[in-house]
């Protein structure tokens, strides 16, 4: 994230596997802002950090035979949707930076709120 960058739409995801039928829709609020142009970004703090770690949000379904947590996240990414973790969380769930599903921008809450906080909107998932 950079000095001039705007931001216009953020999600702090503090919701993670423990709460699999509350995250489809941060995806598809962040996926549906972000087809209609706007610039979104999605901070993975707490235990969402764990959907990052290889292979977790595969298991991670929603609905029972329905579409795993990692489809909703393809979704938004292939929409144009930025993803940066928190470099904290990591070490908090036990995890490293080669620990993720891919390499992403990892972010303490420090270096990442001035960014965030400038966003048009800002919600906490």
């Amino acid at each position: 994230m950079g000095d001039t960058e705007r931001l216009d739409f953020v999600i702090i995801l503090i919701t993670g596997p423990e709460n699999p039928k509350r995250l489809p829709s941060a995806f598809f609020l962040a996926s549906t802002a972000a087809a209609d142009e706007q610039n979104v970004l999605m901070y993975f703090t707490g235990p969402a950090t764990e959907l990052l770690k290889k292979g977790v949000a595969e298991t991670i379904f929603p609905l029972r035979g329905g579409k795993s947590v990692a489809d909703f996240m393809k979704l938004a990414s292939d929409n144009g949707v930025r993803m940066i973790g928190c470099a904290q969380s990591l070490e908090l769930n036990g995890m490293t930076a080669a620990d993720l599903f891919r390499e992403m921008p990892l972010l303490t809450p420090s270096a990442a709120l001035p960014s965030l906080a400038q966003a048009g909107r800002v919600l906490t998932w």
